[in-house]
Order: C-alpha cells, then structure tokens, then sequence
C-alpha cells in the first residue's frame, strides 16, 4: 500500500467515518474530518498576507475562540480554535494600477484545533475548500500540510498567522 493511501486509511480510522461524511449532510467535510464552518463569513478577520509565489492574496479569520487566545496572548491555541484562510488571485486594480486587489477566488482553506482527534499533526486539522464549497479530497495534498507548519512555525503552535491588530 502507498504512503499516501496509509496515510488515508489512518486519518479515517482515527476521525470515524461518521466524521468524514460530516453529521449535517449540509456541511461539506473533507476527507480529513474538518468541515466548512456556515457562519464563518461571520468570523474576524486576523490579518492578511500575500502569497508571492503563488500570485495570491489571502484574507485570515478566526472564530471567536481563536480571536481570543490572539488578543490574550494565549498559546498554544486552545481546541476549538478555527482559522480560516479565504484565498484570491492577487490582480492589479482597475481603479488603481499600483494597487494590488483580491481577483478571482482560488479556495477556502481551514485548520482546526482538536488535540485529541488530531494528535499525530500537532493537534490541528487541515481542510480545502473549492470557492463554491465543495471540499478538496485529495490525501497528496493534505500529506503537505503539517509538515511544512511543524517546520516553519513549530514555535507558534503551528500556525503561521500572526496578530495585526
């Protein structure tokens, strides 16, 4: 068996099945167990950042239990703590040609922290979204994700966002 459908078959074992298809059938949930918020549009923004070997903007927000460990100060984030990464096509504005502005949507893209069910990747949980909503299910992808946080941004709790107040 491939390391990467190991990888899968591990991720639906320790998550469950139930998990996968998500308990509402109206939330879509990646194949790792973490499903798109409804309310996150709701959600305050962190911070941004540009992407410049992508090409891509990027708009953080947290839920309210993650807002709060980063006005506190807190880390490492407590579970339930939810970062949203909503991501565009960096193109030049119209109105203004040395201005950068967000374009075309490229994806929605999610980590979760649950230090139980997610243990083996530093406690978070990692999702893509399609911009229509439709989650992203391919293990290659997902097999990147913690690696390259547990690399970068171990001192952080793993995530790469930082506070802009």
């Amino acid at each position: 068996m491939g390391w990467i459908w190991t990888v899968a078959l591990i991720v639906s074992l320790v998550v469950g099945p139930d998990v996968v298809r998500g308990s509402d059938t109206d939330v879509p949930t990646a194949v790792t167990g973490v499903s798109l918020p409804p309310d996150y549009r709701t959600w305050t923004a962190v911070a941004p950042s540009l992407r410049t070997d992508k090409g891509h903007i990027r708009m953080m927000l947290a839920n309210p239990v993650m807002l709060e460990a980063y006005r506190s100060g807190t880390l490492p984030f407590p579970d339930g703590s939810k970062i949203m990464k909503l991501v565009y096509r960096a193109v030049a504005s119209p109105e203004w040609a040395e201005a950068t502005v967000p374009g075309e949507p490229v994806s929605i893209e999610i980590m979760e922290k649950d230090s139980k069910r997610f243990a083996a990747t530093g406690g978070w949980g990692f999702a893509r979204f399609r911009p229509d909503g439709t989650p992203v299910n391919d293990m290659k992808l997902y097999v990147t994700c913690f690696p390259c946080h547990q690399s970068n941004v171990q001192g952080h709790d793993f995530v790469f966002t930082r506070w802009a107040p």
